[in-house]
């Protein structure tokens, strides 16, 4: 075997140990998608409709609109939280005059459907628009507002924070429990750099991380001192009335 061969034999070696490598995280990351956390009961129930809000099964997710025609919010859910486990908070936003737009997510992780917003804009014609989200989906929205920031009037922030400057024009709400010890703080500090002028926060006394959903406890979360209900009541009001100050 001469040279030329042997160094062909390496690389195509190389190349079988790169490809196996690739599969074997491949295969490692689908595992951990695999495991999430599933809307409960609650949760299912407040995707039936009624006469304050009707909720639609859509291509991107569902639909939650309510007696508001003006404006309207696009929520992206937690990473590996399944989206109908924000039904309960989001159907008390509609109920209160905010339609929402919940959005479904590749293997639920926001970071794979970053831009799924723009999409959903184009079927509507609500006069102004709002994008937000919980924990890494909140983050994943505060992005998709700063690189578009001529398409939505705000963002809503549950337990997360801005990772790049929003436009000055815009509108932040930020809202977390004082039990949540699954949110960076530190981070949640830096990220006041980059709201806007017009920004307003909601410490939520006793609630924690999970309960912005219906999903059950979630690892290394604090314990609530209130209950569920409570926590999507308060958020509801804050949510409803900070958008409705900022038309």
């Amino acid at each position: 075997m001469d040279g030329n061969d042997r160094k062909k034999r390496a690389r195509k070696k190389r190349g079988l140990i790169a490809a196996l490598a690739l599969a074997l995280l491949a295969a490692a990351f689908a595992l951990w998608a695999a495991v999430f956390y599933r809307a409960d009961a609650k949760a299912l129930a407040a995707l039936g409709s009624d006469e304050a809000v009707t909720v639609e099964e859509t291509d991107y997710g569902y639909f939650f609109d309510g007696p508001g025609d003006e404006a309207a919010l696009i929520f992206y859910p937690g990473a590996k939280v399944e989206e109908t486990a924000y039904a309960p908070l989001l159907r008390r936003v509609a109920e209160k005059g905010v339609d929402v737009c919940l959005l479904k997510m590749p293997l639920r992780l926001a970071f794979l459907g970053m831009d799924r917003a723009e999409a959903v804009r184009s079927g509507y014609g609500y006069a102004r628009w709002y994008v937000g989200g919980h924990s890494l989906g909140g983050a994943c929205a505060a992005i998709c507002a700063a690189e578009h920031p001529g398409d939505f009037e705000g963002v809503v922030l549950l337990a997360a924070y801005p990772t790049k400057p929003l436009a000055g024009d815009m509108t932040e709400l930020s809202l977390y429990g004082s039990e949540d010890l699954v949110l960076d703080r530190a981070r949640l500090e830096a990220g006041r750099q980059y709201a806007p002028d017009e920004s307003e926060e909601l410490v939520i006394e006793g609630g924690n991380h999970a309960q912005f959903g219906s999903y059950g406890l979630q690892r290394g979360d604090g314990e609530a001192a209130i209950t569920p209900e409570e926590q999507w009541e308060q958020a509801a009001d804050f949510i409803a009335a900070g958008l409705g100050r900022a038309a």
